[in-house]
C-alpha cells in the first residue's frame, strides 16, 4: 500500500464510519427526526453497522484501520511504524469529513432542535444543566461523554472497551500481513461494536476510538450551531488517551499470549 492510498482509504472510511455512526445519534437525538427517541439499541446497531460499512469501503486502500486505536496495536504488534502518522492523518480528516456531512444531513433538524425553548430553553433541565457544565444539548451527538465524571472510572472503561475491541481484531489473524480486516472480519467486528456498545456503552458512550471522538468535538467547537455550549474540552482527553492506552495494552496481551 502507497503512502497515497492509505491516506485516502482512511480519509475516506472514517468519514464513511462517523457520517453513519454520527448520523444515528443524529437521528436518535434531534427534534423533527422520523427516528427521534429511537433508544440506545439502535445507536449500538447504528455505530455497529457504520464501521462494517465503512470497513468494506476502504479496506481495498489501506486496509480499514480507521482507529488510531488500530493503527497502534498493528504497530506494536508487527513493528511497523512508517505509516502510523498517516493513518491518524486520515482517520482524524475523516473524522471531521464526516462529522460535518451529519450536520449538513441533519441541517434542519439542528436548527429546529436548538431554537426550540422546549429543549434549550427553562424547562428543559437536563439541556441546561449540560450547558452550565460547558456540554451543549447537541455535543452528544459529535462526541462522546460520561454519565458520571469520575477520571479513573470513565478512563478504566475506555481503555477496557477497547482492549475488548482490539483483541477481538487482532485474533481474527487476518492482519498478520498489515492488510488490515478481511470481508468476514468486518462483519466481525461490526458485531463486536454492537456488543461493546451494549454491554460496555453506558458509562462513557463507548468512543474507543481518538479519531471518532476528537474530529466531531473540533468540528462541533467550529459549526455555526445556535445555542450549543461548549465542547467539554476539559473530558476530551479521556477518549483519546484511554483508547490509545486499550490498544497498547491488547497488542501487548496478544504477543503474550497468542503470537
Amino acid at each position: 500500500m502507497s503512502s497515497s492510498d492509505i491516506f485516502i482509504g482512511e480519509t475516506i472510511g472514517t468519514a464513511v464510519l462517523i457520517l453513519l455512526g454520527g448520523g444515528v445519534c443524529a437521528a436518535v437525538t434531534l427534534k423533527a427526526s422520523k427516528a427521534r427517541n429511537a433508544g440506545w439499541l439502535a445507536i449500538a446497531f447504528g455505530w455497529g453497522f457504520a464501521v462494517m460499512t465503512a470497513v468494506y469501503i476502504s479496506a481495498p486502500l489501506s486496509g480499514a484501520h480507521l482507529n488510531p486505536a488500530v493503527t497502534l496495536a498493528l504497530a506494536i504488534k508487527d513493528g511497523g511504524w512508517d505509516n502510523v502518522p498517516i493513518y491518524w492523518a486520515g482517520q482524524i480528516l475523516g473524522a471531521m469529513i464526516g462529522a460535518t456531512l451529519v450536520w449538513v444531513a441533519y441541517y434542519g433538524q439542528f436548527q429546529a432542535h436548538l431554537t426550540d425553548k422546549e429543549i434549550v430553553g427553562e424547562p428543559a433541565d437536563k439541556a441546561v444543566e449540560a450547558t452550565e457544565k460547558g456540554a451543549g444539548p447537541v455535543l452528544g451527538i459529535f462526541s462522546t461523554g460520561p454519565e458520571v465524571r469520575n477520571v479513573v472510572q470513565n478512563l478504566a472503561t475506555e481503555i477496557i472497551g477497547t482492549v475488548v475491541l482490539i483483541l477481538a481484531i487482532l485474533t481474527q489473524g487476518l492482519n498478520d500481513k498489515g492488510n488490515g480486516l478481511g470481508t468476514l472480519g468486518a462483519l466481525i467486528t461490526a458485531f463486536v461494536v454492537v456488543s461493546i456498545g451494549l454491554s460496555l456503552g453506558g458509562p462513557t458512550g463507548y468512543a474507543i476510538n481518538p479519531a471518532r471522538d476528537l474530529g466531531p468535538r473540533i468540528v462541533h467547537a467550529l459549526l455555526p450551531l445556535p445555542n450549543k455550549g461548549g465542547s467539554d474540552w476539559s473530558y476530551a482527553w479521556i477518549p483519546v488517551v484511554g483508547p490509545l492506552i486499550g490498544g497498547a495494552i491488547a497488542a501487548g496481551l496478544y504477543n503474550v499470549a497468542f503470537a
